[in-house]
């Protein structure tokens, strides 16, 4: 049974910092690319930072110098380090993993950001 389980959101002040995880099971995680998406109230989820099964980051303009991604995968794990958030960040943070035709969702992560 494949699974991914986002961890690390929270209630934050502007310009502060959190870590989110995503944690899979029941894939072969090495093979797979990882987006960090998220979705505002009222919007389109939007991609926010993906990073290649070989490690190769990108990010939306908007994080770009903010937000870091980066992956383990020993421990089966990527993460989004969120630094100097501002509170248009406020969203649901959901992590993919796509392989081939294959992609898996986990059920996202609340992320506030208080002005």
């Amino acid at each position: 049974q494949v699974q991914l389980v986002e961890s690390g959101g929270g209630l934050v002040q502007g310009e502060g910092s959190l870590r989110l995880s995503c944690t899979a099971s029941g894939i072969a995680f090495r093979l797979y690319d990882i987006g960090w998406y998220r979705q505002a109230t009222g919007k389109q989820r939007e991609l926010v930072a993906s990073i290649s099964s070989g490690g190769s980051p990108s990010y939306v303009d908007s994080v770009k110098g903010r937000f870091t991604i980066s992956r383990d995968n020993a421990k089966n794990t990527a993460y989004l380090q969120m630094n100097s958030l501002k509170p248009e960040d406020t969203a649901v943070y959901y992590c993919k993993a796509g392989f081939r035709s294959f992609v898996y969702w986990g059920p996202g992560t609340q992320v506030t950001v208080s002005s």
